[in-house]
């Protein structure tokens, strides 16, 4: 995959960085089958006005006002061109939680944009059911598989509301190529919103003042990781705090890190670095345990400011 813009610069750290990593994972992709993750859907949970588990790098569960929804659900073990029963590309560096085995009926699938890492169809595929509608960028629906109820392309600015859940489709600084040479392909974030709450979904970024005029939000989803060499594409954790901040968002779930070796940072670190950023304001800081469910305070949003957080 390439970006339209801003690439040169950093190209030669950008190869240098995928020699290092790519083929010695191309090379264990061509030595092992990948028969896709194993998922049930449909266990009933406890339904809370606004909850979130962090599942592995991006995909985040949420409840918001009795409706669950999925974010770019990715439970592979290795992300990639599928070729047969070989996937060629990245393999998983931490486990599957258990969460993501057993999901709880799901309403909506949101996909941020088309990478591998964001849009993975062997998931996708024993996902899909009837009753599930999916959203997803412009120009990406036909590479989402069958036996959804519904797949529905939004553009920036374009809003959608099914039952009381609207989300509004908002443009972050990152590109959605499937491929090398597609540049076609759009990139969103969304605006979640139901009854009171507000969830702002960011996805992959880059340092933009694009969400400097959401307004409050109880819980914002960014992406931490991946950065090095990729910070043209990929927010560092000290421009995510300050983003956040700026939103402004009451809570803060760090995604996008630790799941897959995309960049060069130690898996440690962009959680190191986004607690140092937010140093006294820390708990603000939430879900960043794998599998966990964190739950919203009772508490309407006030001046952005975190009080003591429900266990997960």
């Amino acid at each position: 995959m390439a970006s339209p813009g801003g690439l040169r610069p950093a190209l030669s750290r950008i190869i240098r960085s995928g020699l290092r990593r790519y083929p010695r994972e191309i090379m264990a992709s061509l030595r092992n089958r990948s028969d896709g993750p194993t998922l049930s859907s449909g266990s009933a949970r406890e339904v809370h006005p606004l909850a979130a588990s962090w599942l592995g790098h991006a995909s985040t569960l949420l409840a918001i006002d009795g409706r669950w929804v999925l974010v770019d659900p990715v439970f592979s073990d290795r992300i990639g061109l599928r070729i047969g029963r070989r996937v060629l590309g990245l393999s998983r560096q931490t486990p599957v939680p258990e969460l993501a085995q057993d999901l709880p009926p799901l309403d909506l699938i949101l996909i941020t944009h088309a990478h591998f890492d964001h849009l993975d169809r062997p998931t996708l595929e024993r996902l899909a059911r009837p009753e599930i509608t999916v959203v997803t960028p412009r120009r990406t629906s036909r590479l989402i598989p069958g036996g959804f109820r519904r797949v529905v392309e939004l553009a920036h600015g374009d809003e959608i509301a099914l039952g009381p859940l609207s989300l509004t489709a908002m443009r972050p600084r990152h590109w959605g190529a499937r491929f090398a040479l597609d540049r076609r392909r759009a990139c969103n974030s969304y605006l979640l919103r139901a009854g009171p709450r507000r969830v702002l979904v960011v996805g992959d970024t880059a340092q933009t003042e694009a969400f400097d005029r959401v307004g409050d939000v109880d819980l914002s989803v960014f992406g931490v990781g991946a950065y090095e060499p990729w910070e043209h594409q990929h927010a560092t954790p000290e421009q995510v705090w300050d983003m956040f901040t700026r939103v402004p968002g009451r809570f803060l779930m760090p995604v996008h890190h630790s799941t897959f070796p995309l960049s060069d940072e130690h898996p440690e670190e962009p959680l190191a670095r986004l607690f140092s950023a937010a140093g006294d304001q820390s708990p603000r800081i939430v879900g960043t345990a794998l599998g966990d469910i964190w739950r919203a305070p009772d508490e309407p949003r006030g001046d952005g400011q975190a009080g003591p957080t429900e266990p997960g």
